[in-house]
Formats: structure tokens, C-alpha cells, sequence
């Protein structure tokens, strides 16, 4: 999953986007609420968390204009603002959840988790098709039909995810890559390729589908 952070202190953007790539997001950092807004106009991310007190434009500005759009994409405000009326205002304004610092890592990575759980339409704790199972908490994947729970590397589960996520669709492999890779990341040759390879490895050849020249994908519900 690509996510978008916007945080002008270095000493928190860094450590929050330390935690979010080893719990296999890959991140896009910005500092100021025009860069927030400019990556928002030409990337898809699957989550923005949002900082309020920003340079220049300020996070309610950069959450109104986002709705504004229509975009919908799970947006999680971290601020150190802890007044009543900020929290009304950010979740008036269309913010999913909204988190004030200091923030344990574990709790935000939690919230996170059951942001988009709602916004997926899941209110349990794991992704299934029926046939393979994902815990987005402990990286870990079972394939149903033998109840074998395997751990996963960050990169085998970022990408079982994103397939997860959408089962029935195919995700070409530009896709795939910007669910695992984050700016500035090396993108390694046929990566897409060996972490497919390793995931059908561990869970039998049809779990995840290829159609030549244009994907992958999982199956739909079973």
C-alpha cells in the first residue's frame, strides 16, 4: 500500500515513515501542504496521514480541497493539536480518524489498520478471497485449504495485499510496484516477478493468476 505523509518536523516524518516501511507501506514523504497537495493531484495513494500545523497551506486546507475533489482516499490527521474544536473541525471536514502526538507507533499503525478496514468494507481483522487469508497485524498468510500460516517478507506481503485488496481485478505490474516501492526506492529488475514467485512457492502455483501482457491477480471470493 502507497501512502502519503505530510509532517514538516524531520524528527517525527522520520521516524513515522521508518515505521510505516517496515510494516511494509511504501512512503511518500512531503513537508508542506503544497507539495501534499501536488502529489495528491497526480499519485493515487491508498492512505494520507496529515500533519495541520504545515508551512504555507495548513492541513484543513489540504483536506478541504482534497474532498472538494471528491477524492476519497482514508485520511488520518496527526497533530499535536488537542483542542475539542480542532478534532470537530478535522472530522467534520472528512478526516477517517484523527490521532494526537505524542502518539505511540504501535497504536497509529493499529489505527491505520482499521481505517482501512471501514473504508474497505470489513469490519474483521484479516483479507480473504477463501482461498488465501492475509493478517495485516502480523504478516502472516494462510492458505484456507490447509491452515498452514506462513510469515511473509515486507515485500511478499505488500503486494499479497494489494491483490487481496481487489481480488477478481488485475493489477498490471506498474501497479504493483508503486503498492511496494516508495519514492526514491530502487525499483529491482522482474522484482514484481520474484516476490510472485515466492508467494506461489509457499501457497501452490493458482494462487495468484497471470494473464500474459497485462497482470496479476487473485481470485474472487470463494
Amino acid at each position: 500500500m502507497r501512502v502519503l505523509l505530510v509532517e514538516d518536523d524531520v524528527m517525527i516524518g522520520e521516524a513515522v515513515r521508518e515505521a510505516l516501511k517496515e510494516a511494509s507501506y511504501a512512503v511518500d514523504w512531503v513537508r508542506n501542504g503544497t507539495e501534499a497537495s501536488s502529489s495528491l493531484a497526480i499519485q493515487s495513494y491508498d492512505l494520507v496521514l496529515l500533519d495541520l500545523g504545515l508551512p504555507g497551506k495548513n492541513g484543513f486546507s489540504v483536506l478541504s480541497s482534497l474532498r472538494g475533489r471528491g477524492n476519497e482516499v482514508p485520511l488520518l490527521i496527526i497533530t499535536a493539536r488537542d483542542a475539542l474544536e480542532d478534532r470537530l473541525r478535522g472530522l467534520d471536514s472528512g478526516a477517517d480518524d484523527y490521532v494526537v502526538k505524542p502518539f505511540e507507533m504501535k497504536e497509529l499503525l493499529a489505527r491505520i489498520r482499521a481505517v482501512l478496514r471501514r473504508k474497505g468494507g470489513s469490519s474483521g481483522p484479516v483479507l480473504s478471497n477463501g482461498i488465501i487469508t492475509l493478517d495485516p497485524a502480523s504478516h502472516e498468510a494462510c492458505e484456507v485449504a490447509n491452515g498452514e500460516m506462513q510469515r511473509l517478507s515486507n515485500r511478499e506481503f505488500a503486494l499479497l495485499q494489494a491483490l487481496l485488496i481487489r481480488p477478481g481485478t488485475l493489477l498490471s505490474r506498474s501497479e504493483l510496484e508503486e503498492k511496494i516501492y516508495g519514492w526514491g526506492e530502487e525499483i529491482e529488475s522482474n522484482a514484481v516477478e520474484y516476490f510472485i514467485h515466492a508467494l506461489r512457492k509457499k501457497f501452490g502455483s493458482e494462487v495468484i493468476k497471470n494473464v500474459r501482457g497485462v497482470g496479476w491477480m487473485v481470485s474472487k471470493n470463494a
